[in-house]
Order: structure tokens, then sequence, then C-alpha cells
């Protein structure tokens, strides 16, 4: 075990104008570290530095990080007191010195040619941000990959506008499978909102990216393995409910000091917060979601006041679920259970509750054309 760090510490560059600079978030997280620092070891690109963000660490994850230090120029250290993840990765970016930033998260690995691919993608096509795929992976019983599928064919090979082609607002928010110009990031003032804890900041970080980016290049190799060993099925503190609250109303506050696209990227920011809010609604330990449900159908109804909602964005079954949540939130956590059931007999029951015949043939026929102009699977993957 080691002490945590008491005050700030920044190691200084030791390697010359790096082309990327790795953040790594670090955590008392030291049975998965070697694994994830070897990987960039590995790596056949070797003009980077890896940034190595210890936040009060009291396990052996530093001890680790110094071996590293030790051995290799590229690797530095910030060690701050416990502040969360968001208060992190903002260290990370304000000291980095390379043209280009990735982030690595301290419990995955990389592919041994992920900073090949992101930088030679991005040098090829001058591009804000590089976003490529990765595998859901898992160390036991065996180890296992799975593609996860972050990408389809319109958008693969392609370097882009994202508010041309609006589908990748609702993918899965891995911010660690992509690369970002440095200066892009900085001159759009993008950063991490700096709540407690590590819930929910890189729906902000990634939706800011998108919305500010002209030139997203998107390739379809896959960087790196997401570690699912790690996952947490549900959410059972009270304090942790509300922070994806905070989280999106940092980038509405964000969309409103924006001159152009507000229109827009207010629709799709309430579409991909009603994803988010029933993505976390449902993992909630029951006791929570009443309350939980009756604070998100405040926030829509205003949305809907102040005319943010887009419902072209909403598909049948969504818009009918966000109407029952603002029409009668109790209501709507009575019956929501039925929903959560696992069977596609429970799902039809409770569109069938909702809306009728009418609502379960439009569902049925959305599905089979795949006429979402999101594109966007049930676990964030292309449709």
């Amino acid at each position: 075990m080691s002490n945590a760090p008491t005050e700030l510490f920044v190691s200084e560059p030791r390697i010359p104008a790096p082309a990327v600079s790795v953040l790594v978030p670090i955590c008392n997280v030291e049975r998965y570290l070697e694994e994830c620092l070897d990987s960039l070891l590995a790596q056949t690109f070797s003009d980077f530095e890896a940034i190595c963000i210890n936040d009060g660490s009291t396990d052996g994850s530093r001890a680790i990080i110094q071996r590293y230090l030790d051995a290799d120029p590229r690797f530095r250290v910030i060690d701050k007191p416990n502040s969360g993840y968001g208060a992190s990765m903002n260290l990370g970016l304000d000291h980095a010195a390379g043209a280009y930033i990735a982030i690595l998260e301290s419990d995955d690995f990389y592919e041994p040619n992920a900073l090949e691919l992101l930088v030679s993608a991005a040098r090829a096509n001058l591009s804000d941000v590089v976003k490529a795929d990765f595998y859901l992976y898992w160390s036991q019983p065996e180890p296992r990959d799975e593609l996860f599928g972050i990408l389809d064919e319109r958008q693969v090979g392609r370097t882009m506008r994202p508010l041309d082609d609006v589908a990748i607002f609702f993918r899965k928010p891995s911010i660690w499978s992509a690369l970002y110009k440095a200066d892009f990031l900085r001159a759009r003032g993008i950063r991490f909102l700096e709540t407690p804890g590590a819930s929910y900041q890189d729906a902000g970080f990634n939706f800011k990216v998108w919305a500010s980016a002209e030139r997203a290049t998107f390739i379809s190799q896959a960087i790196l393995h997401y570690r699912q060993d790690n996952e947490k099925s549900s959410v059972n503190s009270a304090a942790k409910v509300f922070c994806v609250c905070d989280e999106y109303a940092s980038m509405q506050k964000f969309v409103e000091g924006l001159s152009e696209n507000r229109a827009l990227l207010f629709g799709i920011l309430v579409r991909m917060k009603f994803d988010s809010y029933m993505w976390n609604y449902d993992r909630l330990a029951p006791e929570l979601r009443e309350e939980f449900a009756i604070r998100i159908a405040g926030e829509f109804n205003e949305d809907l006041a102040a005319g943010r909602l887009d419902f072209d964005l909403f598909e049948p079954w969504a818009g009918s679920d966000l109407w029952a949540l603002m029409h009668d939130p109790v209501e709507f956590n009575e019956h929501r259970a039925t929903f959560i059931a696992p069977g596609k007999l429970n799902t039809f029951k409770h569109y069938y509750r909702i809306g009728g015949l009418g609502l379960v043939a439009q569902v049925i026929a959305c599905k089979l054309s795949k006429g979402s102009i999101r594109r966007t699977n049930e676990r964030g993957g292309a449709l």
C-alpha cells in the first residue's frame, strides 16, 4: 500500500515536442495497470509521451507508475489528491505537450498499432478528431474479445463534419478510442466537467467534440480492448443519481454559448439525454427510481416549453416513452418494470399499454426497416 498524495506534483516533459500526449487517469487500479502501460511500450508509433495522472491512489498503483518513469523518459506523472476523473483529465489536458491527445483508461489496453493508425489518419486528413472501433474485453474465465461496432458503412473511411450525419452523436461515448488535435480542443474550450467520482464525464466531452469538429475521420480498425470485468451493473448511491443531470446541464450551457447550429444541437442533445437518462434509470436501485423519474420529467417538460425538443429524432417507441414520462412520471415509474423485464413479449406488452396496437405496429415497422436517423442499437453501437 502507498500513501495518497497530499499536494499536486507535475513532472516535466523529458522528450521534446511529442506528436501525441496519451492521458492515463489512474486511481487504485494496480490489478490492471501494468497491462495498460505495457501496451504503450509495445506501440509501433514511438513519438508520444504518456502522462500518468495519479488521482490519490492508496494501493500499489504509484509504485507501478514509478517503474515506468525510471525505465522510459516518455513517461510522466501527475500526482494529486483525489478529486475525481474530470479534474484529473483537465490537468492532463493542461500539461500535455503533444500536438495530439489520446486517452487510455488504466484498466484498458491498446493494440500495438493503435497510435500509428490514429496519427496516420489524422495527418493524412487534417483531422480535428479520428474515431476508431474497439473490442469489448473479458479476462475471465478465459480472455475474450468482441468487436463493438461503433461505426457503420456510411462513416468508415470518411472525413466529415459530424453535424452532417448526426448518428455519431448517439453512439457510446467511447472517448478512449479516438485521437484529438490539441489545438482544436483548446480553441473550442473542450474540457471535462469536474464533478466528484468518475460518472458520466465522458458524455459531455464526447458531445462537445462532435458538436465542434469540422473534420472527423472514421476508421474501421479496432485499436483498444475495453475491459468489462471492472464494470458495475447498477447505481445504488443516492449521491450519484443526479450526476448525469449535472453533465447534461453542462452540455446545454455549452450549446447556449455557441453562435451557430444551436437549434440542431439542442435537438440532438435532448435526444441523447433521453437515452442516457433511461439507461441510467433502468440501472438504479428500485428505491431511487421514482425520484429520478420526477426530476427528469421536469427537465423534459422544460425542454418542450423552450423549443429544444426535436421529435423527428425520436423513434415511435422512444417518443411514446417520453410522452408517458412527461405526462405522469409516477405512473411511468410504476409500469417501467414491465419494460425492463427480460423478453421481447414484455417489451410489446409495455408499448401496447401506452399506445395500443397502433404503437406496437409502428414499433415493429420501424425496427424492421431500420429507418432511424440515429442508426444506433440498444448498446450504443452502429445499427
